[in-house]
């Protein structure tokens, strides 16, 4: 076993990760927890179910595919007392941040005092006007990211699994008043809640995103 495990955000990061220089083993979280039922007992029964019958219902994804490609792959979590090092890779969005939260909650389940725990998580360059997602970084750029990785104590897992519960509780006003930034270390995290706020419809039940499809719709000549 490679004293390394890196997991990533998806497969493309994955894809790339394989054709650098860095060497380890590449677990896939393959999950879009930002949509659809969640619990805040992440891999637990109940939370496979809702996840089972969302995936199923919603986006057509049998159970037996689900669970190959989505519960087989982050059931190797259970275990990381093999590895010396284990290397989260996100990025900035919404998508990541959540899928981030959720799985530094499930990495404290199993949490081994002898292995180190980083972060590589894309998003504002120096330099740059937009936001870089893993996918606009070279095979090279991947290994200097690499050495710029985050490191990430327990305590920094534990207020990953905090804004975790603060997001599964969907209250409003919790999300406004928490303060997502608290930890440097996750510097998107209120980026994402801020971006997940835009969802909740207003005084007369429309959210941001609906309000924009309108904007389109009446720009759009007869």
């Amino acid at each position: 076993m490679a004293n390394t495990l890196y997991i990533t955000n998806g497969d493309s990061t994955a894809e790339i990760l394989k054709r650098t220089s860095l060497t380890g083993d590449i677990i896939v979280w393959r999950e879009i927890l930002c949509e659809g039922p969640i619990c805040k007992e992440v891999g637990s029964d109940e939370f496979w179910m809702k996840r089972y019958n969302y995936f199923e219902k919603e986006l057509e994804v049998t159970r037996l595919d689900y669970y190959d490609k989505t519960i087989k792959e982050i059931l190797k979590l259970e275990d990381v007392s093999g590895y010396s090092e284990v290397v989260l890779w996100f990025e900035f969005d919404l998508f990541c941040q959540v899928n981030l939260m959720a799985l530094c909650t499930y990495l404290l389940q199993s949490y081994r005092k002898n292995t180190i725990y980083n972060l590589v998580c894309t998003g504002w360059v120096k330099g740059e006007e937009q936001l870089k997602s893993l996918a606009d970084f070279s095979e090279d750029e991947f290994v200097h990211l690499y050495e710029n990785k985050i490191a990430l104590s327990k305590s920094n897992l534990e207020f990953a699994q905090n804004c975790w519960n603060v997001y599964v509780n969907n209250n409003i006003e919790e999300l406004k008043l928490f303060n997502f930034n608290k930890q440097s270390k996750f510097k998107y995290f209120q980026k994402a809640i801020d971006q997940h706020l835009l969802r909740f419809p207003d005084e007369i039940g429309l959210n941001q995103i609906q309000y924009k499809i309108l904007e389109i719709i009446k720009s759009k000549p007869l």
